[in-house]
């Protein structure tokens, strides 16, 4: 066991859990005013659903040895419950339980992602079944391809994007963004508009937003470097490029802005840092540090360009998920094939390095395959999910506020009107308060006499 190895990765472990609520915060002060605590609970919750998922058969299905040897989906019988993971394995650099909760959170954060594109739409309930049958339905089965490694002694058999294709994806670009993205586009399609689109609230609350944003970008060293699964030169590579991507990225995304729209952003200056963060997550390891702002420049570019399309193809993606992840994420993967320079920690060669068209090839490959599957997949479940629960809300949930009517409460409370308890509870309150009065009130009598 790598005492050192295994305290970098609870850090990491540690750092990524912060993204739960910096994922929440940054969706959340995008939406109007009457839907942040939605906005929390959706992503709050498919974290939930995804993490349950997980410790039950998740974890044996992406690395469970692959049925028939075809790489496609591990045993889900192998690891279910992780009760072999107590006793921990001597001859392993980190513990097997902390890798099952590291990995645990790359499950979970990906269809919380998905949350962002379908603001103000989505019943609550139908949202967590649909959060726990996504994971089961298409992301253990990429996370297969995309995270399994085969065993040098044949005992294992992995992914088949990871080991017959051989792609390069050091933290998730194909299993995480671009699977996001592309089942958030299918799932805006299957549900259709908000109604009044494209109208919209404004965001209510800015520096919530940034903040979100911030506590990303500090979450991500954990996701990216973390995924080196050891301290060394490998992980510190990593937080470099991973830094210079989201820092260029920002940069060009306000440059964007300025140069379109007259003005430079709070909003774009935090979109475009998690842009970058997306573009370089499957690149981290395979570039350089100058590679990285390239990647990161590209992505800061093409990312806000293509939020614009959204009102041109009438697809109502709420909060820039195809735009972000699935146009960030596609971007980061085929720059591989680009950037990548055998001195990097991934030892790939990309075409301006003198590796030809290969590994672009690959890069392609892997993209456009998890890109189909997950929408496909995720197309038919919302339609599944809607014909039988019904999972699109209710046009006079929509128009009251979704805070209200779904979870009956407010975020912000600007009248500071005074409220009780449930009815059951201001019934029983009352009586104890009247039976109080009648003995003070007899107490009273008898002392008079």
């Amino acid at each position: 066991m790598d005492a050192a190895s295994t305290a970098w990765i609870l850090a990491s472990f540690t750092a990524v859990s912060l993204m739960v609520p910096g994922l929440a915060l940054f969706y959340g002060g995008m939406v109007g005013s009457r839907s942040m605590l939605n906005m929390i609970m959706m992503v709050f919750g498919a974290v939930a659903a995804g993490a349950v998922v997980w410790t039950l058969y998740g974890y044996s299905a992406v690395f469970g040895d692959s049925y028939g040897g075809l790489g496609l989906l591990g045993d889900i019988t192998e690891h279910a419950g992780l009760t072999d993971v107590l006793k921990g394995d001597k001859e392993a650099a980190i513990p097997p339980a902390l890798f099952a909760a590291f990995q645990a959170l790359f499950a979970a954060l990906t269809v919380g992602i998905i949350a962002g594109a379908l603001v103000d739409r989505v019943r609550f309930g139908a949202w967590i079944v649909f959060s726990a049958l996504w994971v089961s339905l298409v992301y253990l089965p990429i996370g297969h391809w995309v995270f399994s490694l085969s065993a040098e002694d044949g005992s294992l058999t992995g992914g088949w994007i990871l080991n017959r294709l051989a792609a390069v994806d050091f933290a998730g670009g194909t299993a995480v963004h671009i699977n996001s993205g592309a089942a958030g586009l299918a799932a805006v399609l299957a549900l259709g508009a908000r109604r009044g689109w494209p109208r919209q609230p404004r965001p209510n609350s800015i520096p919530f937003t940034v903040l979100g944003g911030g506590i990303l970008f500090f979450g991500w060293f954990g996701f990216n470097g973390g995924s080196a699964l050891a301290s060394g030169n490998s992980a510190s590579v990593v937080v470099l490029t991973t830094m210079n991507a989201a820092f260029a990225a920002m940069l060009v995304w306000l440059l964007v802005e300025r140069i379109m729209d007259k003005h430079a952003t709070a909003l774009g200056a935090a979109s475009g840092l998690i842009a970058g963060l997306v573009a370089i997550t499957p690149a981290c390891g395979a570039v350089s540090p100058m590679g990285a702002l390239a990647v990161g420049a590209i992505a800061g570019a093409l990312c806000p360009l293509a939020i614009r399309l959204k009102y041109k193809l009438g697809y109502d993606d709420s909060l820039d998920v195809v735009g972000v992840h699935l146009v960030g994420g596609v971007a980061g993967t085929l720059m591989v094939g680009l950037f990548a320079t055998p001195d990097a920690p991934s030892a790939a060669t990309g075409l301006f390095y003198g590796g030809g068209f290969r590994l672009l090839g690959v890069q392609t490959v892997a993209a456009l395959a998890v890109l189909a599957y997950s929408f496909v997949v995720t197309w038919l479940l919302v339609k599944a999910i809607d014909k039988t629960m019904g999972m699109r809300l209710e046009a006079e949930a929509e128009e009251n506020g979704v805070d209200v009517t779904v979870h009956g409460e407010v975020a912000w409370d600007l009248e500071g009107a005074m409220y009780g308890p449930a009815p059951k509870l201001a019934e029983r309150s009352r009586e104890v308060v009247e039976s109080a009065e009648a003995l003070a009130s007899a107490a009273a009598e008898r002392g008079k006499g």
